[in-house]
């Protein structure tokens, strides 16, 4: 005998309808998307502090090591430093053949058999606006030994390097030069050319990837007019920041006139723009950056009163919205030794 099932128990087995699907998958995809949200954020998130850790890191190593050099920056032996100059050494500062301490360019490419030239960069291109610094300075006689023929490793050059020989004249220099290159991948680089002795070839390498932005301004001591000499008393203090060019007498980088301007030079001012790997910033904005600091109030300010100047290209700095998280480092040098010779 066949018993009818309940209208209770047919409930029971009752699938869900369409319009209970349809809600049900609403919700679960509702769910999932914001589980992919918060998941995207949060891996933002973390590739934004590990980019900025690495930004961070960076500018330290730079600011570090350009520090360390700039302090060596014309440090002579004192075996040289009290000895009366040569023949050969009167005739070549007569001539101007002996390069000052420090030298650089201005929005300029570094060539690497050459310090007395550079190549101007090309405007659109990433780099454009970076300076070139050049800084030379000798090694030391192991403890000061008059009779010892071996340096003691406290001078370094900008890739961490020591020599073992030791100078033999007062302008016998080793070199270390900072600038800025563009690798085949695009990406630009804080790089480190040097020489032994001062002269090429220059070996190169990279120090800091990511430097977009390497700019120098030079703090000079007895300020008359800029790309003239510079006549006033010097007093060991700087009164102006100039760019490399307004260094330049006569449009020679390489005459005597200009290398004594060179060594007015008393500080630097030094700025860098890193910039990390690409989504690495939250939000893909254009943001504008002061290597050097703000500029003057006016366009009527002082000559070499202003860090920022239209006339220094980049050093009001607007790169491309390209996703990239950016910093910013300035810092000023005081230069330890003199510049004389």
């Amino acid at each position: 005998m066949a018993f009818a099932a309940s209208p209770r128990i047919r409930n029971r087995h009752r699938g869900l309808t369409l319009v209970e699907l349809m809600v049900a998958l609403v919700i679960g995809l509702l769910i999932s998307l914001a589980a992919i949200s918060a998941f995207l954020m949060t891996r933002q998130g973390f590739t934004t502090v590990d980019a900025a850790s690495q930004l961070r890191d960076n500018a330290r190593f730079a600011t570090d090591l350009i520090q360390r050099i700039s302090s060596q920056t014309g440090f002579k032996d004192p075996a040289f430093l009290v000895s009366p100059p040569s023949q050969a050494d009167i005739a070549n500062d007569a001539a101007g053949l002996i390069a000052a301490n420090i030298t650089g360019f201005n929005n300029a490419l570094f060539k690497s058999t050459d310090l007395t030239t550079a190549t101007a960069r090309t405007a659109g291109v990433v780099g454009y606006g970076s300076d070139v610094l050049i800084l030379r300075y000798q090694t030391a006689k192991l403890n000061n030994d008059p009779n010892s023929s071996t340096a003691d490793g406290s001078m370094i050059d900008c890739a961490g390097n020591t020599i073992t020989t030791i100078p033999i004249n007062r302008n016998d220099r080793m070199v270390s030069v900072f600038h800025v290159t563009v690798g085949s991948d695009g990406e630009p680089s804080l790089m480190c050319s040097r020489s032994d002795d001062g002269l090429a070839p220059y070996s190169a390498q990279p120090l800091v990837r990511g430097v977009e932005n390497f700019q120098v301004l030079y703090g000079v001591d007895g300020f008359t007019t800029a790309n003239n000499a510079f006549t006033n008393t010097a007093d060991s203090v700087p009164e102006k920041y100039l760019r490399a060019d307004q260094m330049v007498v006569g449009g020679a980088t390489d005459s005597k006139a200009t290398y004594d301007n060179w060594r007015r030079v008393r500080s630097l001012r030094i700025g860098m723009v890193l910039r990390g790997p690409p989504n690495s910033q939250q939000e893909t904005v254009s943001q504008t950056f002061y290597p050097l600091g703000l500029a003057k109030d006016s366009a009527a300010g002082a000559l070499g009163s202003a860090f920022a100047s239209a006339s220094d290209v980049n050093t009001t700095f607007t790169p491309t919205a390209d996703g990239r998280l950016r910093q910013v480092v300035t810092f000023t040098i005081h230069l330890r030794n003199g510049q004389s010779l």
